[in-house]
């Protein structure tokens, strides 16, 4: 089966998840507003740079989950999704994707922000294959840790390595869908990269390598 890896801030969304989840607990004063937007803004800015420490942000935005009971999130992911989510739903990507659907292809999103946020988001799209930072849960609550490599840049390849072995696929003729040149370690790899909306740099690698580029918005 043909495998369509779908990347999804900024991908099949209009705007980064993570970064907005950090707003919602801003605008809701969830958190100390001034220093936590700042540390979630200065974090967001290593990422487009491709400078991320992945391990440090993580810690960053799961200290909330660690403390919180299990309701509650659910009822702030809720409104999340909501106020945050919903806007920047791409009706474009929605329908790439059915597109794949329709061929008969496997669609697997794979994503750097951790499974809390974008699980419920995923199965919005309508993708019931997630491959996502994971969170560590211990006795129905979250611990604040990490329980696998980061899904982000190398490791992504490394998730999706051990996702084809579990699963019995290959990248033979598979696509990737991505605007990050975080992800460049993956387009690398898939017989069919794609570059959507993307960076400054992706966009000149993906010129000089004649990718094909294309525009979800």
């Amino acid at each position: 089966m043909r495998l369509a890896l779908f990347d999804l801030d900024n991908t099949l969304l209009a705007g980064d998840s993570d970064h907005a989840w950090g707003e919602f607990l801003c605008q809701r004063g969830l958190v100390d507003t001034d220093s936590y937007r700042a540390r979630n803004d200065a974090f967001y800015q290593d990422y487009l740079a491709g400078a991320l420490d992945v391990q440090a942000y993580q810690n960053f935005c799961q200290e909330l989950l660690g403390r919180s009971e299990m309701a509650q999130l659910e009822q702030w992911h809720a409104e999340f999704m909501r106020d945050h989510i919903e806007p920047i739903v791409l009706a474009k990507g929605e329908a790439l994707v059915r597109q794949h659907h329709q061929a008969g292809d496997r669609v697997v999103i794979i994503t750097a922000t951790n499974r809390f946020i974008t699980g419920p988001i995923a199965q919005r799209l309508g993708v019931d294959t997630l491959l996502a930072t994971e969170c560590e849960m211990q006795d129905g609550r979250y611990t604040g840790r990490l329980t696998d490599v980061p899904c982000f840049q190398e490791g992504k390849v490394t998730r999706i390595e051990r996702w084809l072995l579990e699963n019995d696929q290959s990248l033979d003729d598979s696509y990737f869908y991505s605007d990050s040149r975080n992800d460049l370690p993956l387009l690398e790899r898939v017989s069919h990269p794609v570059a959507v909306d993307p960076d400054p740099t992706l966009r000149e690698i993906a010129q000089q390598r004649g990718w094909n580029i294309i525009s979800l918005r």
